[in-house]
């Protein structure tokens, strides 16, 4: 399998293992990697957003990590111009891209372009976020289909950020999301991806979890969100959506016993793995699924 001049996206929940299955990849083929986790793009919280180990950047280079100051907002629109750009500039240097993330969207303007949506106040955003709080998910989904029923199995109920996003064009363009989407067009050919995801068994996966969780504490995250909370950040930036950022901020102000911060950051996380699975179900089914056993075997076959 010749995977050398192709633009391999590899994605999967978190905690599958990504990072690593990419970096053997890049070794074969000689690729290099490109971050495509919105968190990831932030010079804060590396241990919390598990960005890669800085010692796997001197085996293999990596981009788009840790470089975006947390104050600045940082789009899917900011991304795709650095991504893009990157692919040309590895593409001249016959290296071959290889993208690693969990953000399904960043994927998703990657292969299927990105819609030119007009920017919104974000003061009529914060106002549909509180709506959307008010509400409950469930209540607001349905006010969703009333006002948008092109949003009918094209997002799922419990998608709470696709549903806002979803709720707030409607009512600033008067236009459904669904119907800029056929508007949009990809910046490369469907046959220049190869495009990869890592199924985990969910078992297992909840097991890989709540190790990672212990080891997140171990490496320091506690003293990280310190340094965060000193930054003063606006609640309304998403990077506070982080997990761990909310439950070690209970820790600290002596809330909450660490063992049970501990249990909360693996259930979020749990329950986030889930929600890119469901994403990733109605969105990556044409994908290479790869079991997690078949990782060698795998990279067996590539030239």
């Amino acid at each position: 399998m010749d995977l050398k001049s192709k633009i391999i996206l590899i994605s999967g929940p978190t905690a599958s293992g990504k990072s690593n299955f990419a970096i053997k990849l890049a070794k074969k083929i000689n690729g290099e990697i490109i971050n495509a986790d919105s968190m990831q793009v932030y010079k804060v919280l590396k241990i919390l957003s598990a960005r890669p180990d800085p010692k796997n950047y001197q085996k293999i280079k990596h981009h788009l990590y840790g470089f975006q100051n947390v104050k600045n907002n940082f789009s899917t629109g900011d991304w795709i111009k650095l991504a893009v750009k990157k692919i040309n500039e590895l593409k001249k240097r016959k290296t071959t891209p290889i993208f690693v993330g969990g953000t399904g969207l960043y994927f998703k303007a990657l292969t299927d372009g990105l819609v030119n949506i007009p920017s919104i106040p974000i003061r009529s955003r914060n106002k549909i976020r509180i709506l959307q709080e008010t509400l409950g998910q469930k209540k607001f989904y349905q006010k969703l289909l009333k006002f948008d029923l092109k949003s009918k199995n094209k997002i799922n109920p419990t998608d709470v950020q696709r549903s806002i996003r979803a709720y707030e064009v409607k009512l600033f363009t008067k236009k459904s999301l669904h119907d800029w989407f056929k508007k949009t067009k990809s910046y490369f050919k469907e046959d220049e991806f190869f495009k990869i995801y890592i199924d985990y068994p969910r078992k297992d996966l909840i097991e890989r979890i709540d190790k990672r969780t212990e080891q997140m504490i171990k490496m320091g995250a506690i003293n990280e969100v310190k340094r965060f909370i000193k930054l003063k950040i606006k609640k309304d930036n998403s990077v506070n959506k982080a997990i761990g950022i909310n439950e070690i901020k209970e820790f600290l102000n002596g809330e909450k016993e660490l063992s049970d911060i501990k249990e909360k950051i693996s259930i979020k996380t749990r329950q986030y793995a889930k929600r890119q699975s469901t994403w990733a179900r109605g969105n990556m089914s044409s994908w290479f699924k790869l079991q997690p056993q078949e990782i060698n075997k795998f990279l067996k076959k590539i030239k």
